[in-house]
């Protein structure tokens, strides 16, 4: 039962919130007690997220938010932190993929969409919500990665490129912020059975599920206090 109610009294920010991994993430984190805000830039999503978190008998709010736009992000904090009180952990989800051409045939448009979503929209969101957690005295950030930072994707090369700047992002700022009681950690899944992921040729039955990921988010935010796992690579049992 203390298991079950670890988070009791902290706030949680999952961004890309409205569905697949997201969804799920918030939807463990309010089950282990936290008051989670989840965020996205289509409403709908997003509050159906909230409601079904909320009739378990948790709370949530649902935010508008594009993580590509610094000043969308600081209204959301704002907006968070009023409603639910200061985050103490972040969860940055949001992303995008592109896996239908090699990057010699790709539009640059779709490049800057990408990277400005599955990049920059992390450093956007860290800046925001990180100075709090340094003055409220400690927090969590994890960053939900894929195997694709690790390994050669031919046709999703701005897709992976994103994530290995996210792994790289993620182990300097783990090194910045631990001084401050923050633990920042990346999750690496595999392919994941959401809309995200191309499933040509796949076997969704033996594909990672959403709640996989969230369990791995779990177990993140649920170590004791003296120890640190930066970075959780995740594979399903079987090949796909």
């Amino acid at each position: 039962m203390a298991e079950a109610k670890a988070l009791a009294g902290s706030v949680a920010v999952v961004t890309g919130g409205g569905r697949g991994i997201g969804a799920a993430i918030a939807q463990r984190l309010a089950d282990l007690g936290a008051s989670v805000a989840v965020c996205g830039r289509t409403a709908g999503p997003l509050k159906q997220t909230a409601s079904a978190i909320t009739k378990a008998g948790g709370q949530a709010l649902a935010v508008e938010c594009d993580v590509t736009e610094l000043a969308s992000v600081e209204q959301a904090a704002e907006l968070i932190t009023k409603q639910l009180g200061p985050p103490k952990i972040l969860v940055n989800n949001a992303g995008i993929g592109a896996f239908a051409q090699p990057l010699h045939q790709m539009d640059a448009k779709e490049w800057d969409t990408v990277l400005n979503t599955n990049l920059r929209g992390v450093f956007y969101c860290i800046r925001t919500f990180a100075p709090a957690m340094i003055a409220a005295g400690g927090g969590e950030i994890i960053n939900i990665s894929s195997l694709a930072g690790k390994n050669a994707l031919p046709k999703g090369a701005a897709y992976a490129a994103s994530k290995w700047g996210l792994n790289g992002l993620s182990y300097s700022v783990a090194e910045e912020l631990r001084a401050h009681n923050i633990r920042v950690s990346v999750v690496c899944p595999g392919s994941v059975d959401t809309e995200l992921s191309p499933h040509a040729g796949k076997d969704k039955t033996k594909m990672l599920q959403p709640e996989d990921v969230a369990h791995a988010v779990a177990m993140l935010v649920t170590q004791a206090p003296q120890s640190f796992v930066s970075e959780i690579l995740l594979r399903p049992t079987q090949k796909p």
